[in-house]
């Protein structure tokens, strides 16, 4: 028996109907040879720290950092996940081959072979890839099937990405959260969402400090177009009146008239970015609204996979695209000019090298019945397709120079020689859509009168982020970037994927770090907290979270291992632990009233006693008070656990041995001797429950003595701590 898996049920009926499996069964469809079952995304994820040791479960600095030697998988605790992951084993148990029919994307990957895995199923295995629901795309899908292994390091790429979100989002909001954390207040911080927050908060903070510097501009309106000084704006008022006196006294004359042709390529196809900027821009959606109806229409078969970052098609969709255009009969008058002659083929549309995973959004072609947001999104989708198989635009760029006595003015614009892909957006009165300036016909030498203006203006602050302009920002991790071409190459390095950046800012609405006004995106004074007391400026790069999604990118393409990725995150973690723990700020940030929390009253409470508690070993036994430790009471039967008044020549209280009980270590403490040397730190248990002492890490300065060396001097250089002595080979450096 064949058994494919899908991401949810809907796209298992789908599959199911082309395969002829027509029977349905509690959690699969069966027939034909095959039984098609399916997740609910996530059935499986990554373990929680308290999965891996019992303390990690308590949030106390003396536990961070968590750094799993090995990252394990679990089914989700949810009894309906449960049932059903173990419908799809008992499956996999009979299966002679498994296809993998998830998501064709870095995230369905990551789903399907969790569950695959999961389930211990060690056979075949095959990957069905297709790029929409249509019954034609399913079934070329099935005929062309890939080993499982082809989509190798796309998986690793998705584990990576997801051990990374789990290092630094589970170890830095447990530091943050306790360190900074007011009443009830969980900070969170994450890989994305924290330099996108920055961003945020950085633009509020200029556009708070602004301060507008006055100028002013000479202009004049000659037969209804704007005509400006041409040598620009005035910083000085009298500078600028005395030109202002002389224009008014003289008729407006045209001296010269310069046109250069040009050509306006179509928009290009929508990426899931693109779509999200257009319908936050022109509809008030938001990127979430955009995404979820645009999976609706996928999943309407209306559209192609819309989690996509390119904007182009490959060459093998070329020879489809008369069938797509024909289908579309809601579109007639705008098709069947392009149905009467050969398909337009342009390089800046088809390019397998712009292609990876999937294709630009387009329509299937199959019609079906929209309402409102669907219907919006997909107008623009289709339109956008039959717009790219239209004529080029041919515009004639105009400048006139113009002047009044012997000051020169200036006006640009445009005018429309032939329309080519324009008219597909044009209204239906025939008016375009564009805010392009469109200017009369002047004629060199034409005199006439001139309405002269001279204003003082003032310089503008940069505007609030809306959620179109933040979500190109987080595209090219915060850099302005206007050319369509630029922003393409920039891909790589921006911050999250296109799939996630509707959900990254969703979080940040959910945590009271942003809200709404009107369109702008503001961030919340908690926000702004959060932002301030983060000195890590790595955490809030949004440079370093792009370069880590062009690493997953290269994971993704065999460039690199994941291996070096996941402990390169390590020793970052690492290293944010001792930096926030050392660190001074003593800020406290509530979401409830954004004020310092005042101390904890003291109450009194009944005095703890480690006599009678469970012991932590056997789990069976209760530990007793002998003459010189405390231990188990099943010690010298079944069980060994001591715990000794004194370790390493100092005295351990009572309460330090509860907090070790139920923390999983004491505090730092002063007075231990090893080696005849006073060491400060902590105590932990090892694997076997026996004591070890962990010496406390001491700041390091720069000028003190090289504490490997000793005879070497602390460096401080850009990126980190090291030994004067490095060149004749003391390798001691610790990172910033």
């Amino acid at each position: 028996m064949k058994v494919c898996i899908a991401e949810k049920p809907s796209v298992a009926r789908e599959i199911a109907s082309v395969l002829g499996a027509d029977t349905k069964r509690d959690g699969y469809f069966e027939g034909n040879g095959y039984a098609v079952t399916y997740t609910f995304g996530h059935l499986c994820s990554l373990c929680e720290p308290s999965d891996y040791k019992p303390y990690w479960k308590s949030w106390d600095l003396n536990n961070l950092p968590m750094l799993p030697e090995k990252f394990k998988i679990k089914v989700s605790d949810n009894d309906g996940i449960k049932k059903q992951f173990n419908i799809v084993k008992r499956l996999f148990d009979k299966a002679d081959v498994v296809i993998n029919c998830g998501d064709a994307g870095q995230e369905g990957e990551l789903i399907q072979r969790w569950v695959i895995n999961e389930a211990k199923y060690t056979g075949e295995v095959q990957r069905l890839w297709i790029s929409s629901l249509t019954t034609e795309a399913i079934k070329d899908g099935f005929k062309n099937l890939k080993p499982s292994t082809d989509y190798d390091n796309l998986y690793y790429a998705g584990y990576s990405r997801s051990i990374g979100d789990w290092l630094l989002g589970i170890n830095a909001t447990r530091l943050y959260t306790v360190k900074h954390g007011g009443h009830k207040q969980v900070l969170s911080v994450g890989r994305v969402q924290t330099p996108t927050l920055a961003m945020l908060v950085r633009r509020y903070k200029e556009i708070k400090n602004f301060i507008p510097q006055p100028y002013w501009e000479l202009q004049t309106l000659y037969r209804d177009t704007l005509f400006s000084y041409e040598e620009g704006r005035f910083l000085k008022m009298e500078d600028g009146e005395v030109l202002a006196n002389k224009v008014k006294e003289h008729d407006f004359e045209i001296l010269d008239i310069t046109k250069k042709k040009g050509t306006e390529y179509a928009p290009k196809l929508f990426d899931l970015t693109g779509l999200q900027v257009y319908c936050n821009t022109k509809f008030g959606m938001s990127a979430d609204e955009t995404l979820k109806t645009a999976q609706k229409l996928y999943e309407k078969k209306a559209i192609t996979y819309p989690r996509v970052d390119t904007t182009f098609l490959p060459n093998d969709m070329y020879p489809k695209v008369k069938g797509i255009l024909s289908k579309l009969i809601d579109y007639n008058d705008l098709t069947s000019p392009l149905l009467n002659q050969k398909i337009k083929k342009s390089a800046k549309v088809f390019n397998d090298k712009k292609v990876t995973d999937h294709h630009a959004i387009i329509p299937t072609g199959i019609q079906t019945h929209l309402h409102g947001n669907e219907n919006q999104v997909y107008e623009i989708i289709v339109r956008r397709f039959i717009a790219i198989f239209y004529d080029d635009c041919k515009v004639s760029n105009t400048t006139v120079i113009g002047q009044a006595d012997d000051v020169k003015f200036k006006t640009t614009g445009k005018e429309i020689l032939s329309k080519g892909w324009r008219v597909v957006f044009e209204t239906s009165d025939g008016k375009n859509t564009s805010k392009d300036k469109i200017l009369p016909t002047f004629e060199k030498g034409e005199k006439g009168p001139h309405e002269p203006s001279f204003l003082e203006k003032q310089t503008k602050p940069p505007k609030q982020y809306t959620e179109a302009s933040l979500l190109r920002a987080m595209e090219t991790a915060g850099k302005q970037v206007d050319d369509d071409e630029l922003r393409d190459l920039m891909k790589e390095n921006g911050i999250g994927r296109p799939s996630t950046r509707a959900n990254i800012i969703e979080t940040l609405f959910k945590r009271q770090y942003i809200k709404r006004n009107k369109k702008q995106i503001i961030p919340t004074v908690t926000g702004i907290q959060l932002i301030d007391t983060i000195q890590n400026e790595l955490l809030k790069s949004a440079e370093l979270t792009g370069n880590w999604e062009k690493q997953l990118k290269d994971i993704e393409t065999g460039k690199i291992s994941a291996n070096a990725f996941i402990k390169g995150m390590k020793r970052m973690v690492d290293a944010l632990v001792y930096e926030v723990r050392t660190e001074k700020v003593q800020q406290r940030i509530s979401a409830v009233n954004n004020k310092t929390t005042p101390s904890k009253s003291k109450s009194k409470t009944t005095k703890k006693t480690i006599i009678g508690s469970n012991c932590p070993k056997c789990k069976t036994g209760q530990l007793v008070k002998g003459k010189t430790a405390y231990g188990c009471n099943l010690y010298g039967k079944s069980c060994d656990f001591t715990l000794p008044f004194s370790f390493a020549s100092k005295k351990v209280s009572e309460n330090q041995y509860l907090r070790l009980l139920s923390k999983g270590s004491t505090v730092n403490l002063k007075g231990f001797k090893v080696n005849n040397q006073s060491i400060e730190g902590l105590l932990r248990f090892d694997d076997k429950f026996k004591l070890k002492l962990e010496a406390k890490q001491q700041a390091i300065k720069a000028g003190e003595a090289c504490p490997k060396c000793k005879t070497g001097k602390i460096l401080k250089g850009k990126t980190a701590f090291g030994c004067s002595n490095y060149k004749i080979g003391c390798d001691f450096r610790v990172s910033f």
